[in-house]
């Protein structure tokens, strides 16, 4: 019985052992750098496919693809640049990484990316970044791993390549070129609220898109030239709905609200075809 016990004992732990090894060689597979959604603070995408992401990584995707579009670049651009950021920060903001390199990017002071402080700016390391990607001559033509490596002459210039398919939804959902496909569940506290909100959100609209929105105490509205112009510039203000404490957002026949987290019809008389509207928490 003894020696039963024993055996089972020990098959138990060889299969802990086994399950151990596959959890560990599967977080590897995904990619050091990215960190599991936080429960309370996370963004479904969906468009054509699907990404989770935490609050932070939605936030800084959204920034990395309004830049590029305030550029003019084409939408692969904005693939490589999401892809890039995938691989090198797990898209955070990261203080520090390799030797004395910073950011979404990784980008290092020492290599003339510019001082500490500019890198730590997810807008000017984006621009940074497609400044370099428009450099490199044939870029469109190439793989996205290979046009990131011509930019960031990484140690591993096959990486960037895994993030492609998700880089694909990203920027389908982030160019308006999907209704309703981003939706983040923010939680109930906020970073900001009121009037703060309000206008941090018109800052950063200015910011990442060149659009200064009109603003009223408790409201944000962006003019929307067309479904795509709106879905843009909606799809941005859910994504910053925790850092900037967005409550609502109604675009066409469609609204996003922190309560549910979830995009729902509204009725004719509220839908919004011209304009993308914002309201933010009220004060505590």
């Amino acid at each position: 019985m003894w020696v039963r016990t024993r055996a089972i004992v020990a098959t138990s732990l060889v299969l802990a052992i086994i399950a151990s090894i596959g959890i560990y060689l599967a977080i590897r597979n995904v990619g050091d750098n990215i960190r599991l959604p936080i429960a309370g603070r996370s963004c479904t995408v969906r468009a054509d496919g699907h990404v989770r992401l935490n609050a932070e990584q939605m936030a800084n995707a959204a920034t990395i693809a309004a830049i590029g579009i305030q550029r003019k670049m084409p939408e692969q651009a904005v693939v490589v640049a999401l892809a890039t950021a995938f691989q090198e920060s797990g898209l955070e903001n990261l203080a520090g990484g390799d030797r004395d390199s910073i950011g979404l990017f990784q980008q290092r002071p020492s290599q003339g990316w510019g001082t500490p402080e500019q890198i730590r700016d997810p807008r000017y390391a984006a621009n940074k970044f497609y400044a370099g990607l428009k450099k490199v001559r044939g870029w469109q033509e190439m793989r996205v791993t290979d046009a990131a490596q011509a930019v960031q002459r990484s140690a591993f210039p096959e990486a960037y390549q895994k993030w492609a398919d998700e880089s694909e939804v990203l920027t389908r959902a982030l160019l308006g070129d999907a209704t309703a496909a981003v939706a983040c569940t923010v939680g109930r506290t906020p970073v900001m609220r009121g009037a703060a909100a309000t206008a941090a959100l018109t800052q950063n609209l200015t910011l990442d898109w060149g659009l200064p929105g009109a603003v009223s105490p408790a409201e944000l509205t962006v003019p929307a030239a067309d479904p795509r112009d709106g879905w843009r510039y909606a799809h941005w203000l859910v994504s910053h709905a925790h850092d900037h404490g967005v409550r609502r957002v109604r675009f066409a026949d469609l609204e996003w609200t922190a309560d549910r987290g979830t995009w729902s019809r509204v009725s004719d008389r509220e839908r919004q075809d011209a304009r993308v509207v914002a309201e933010v928490f009220d004060e505590a």
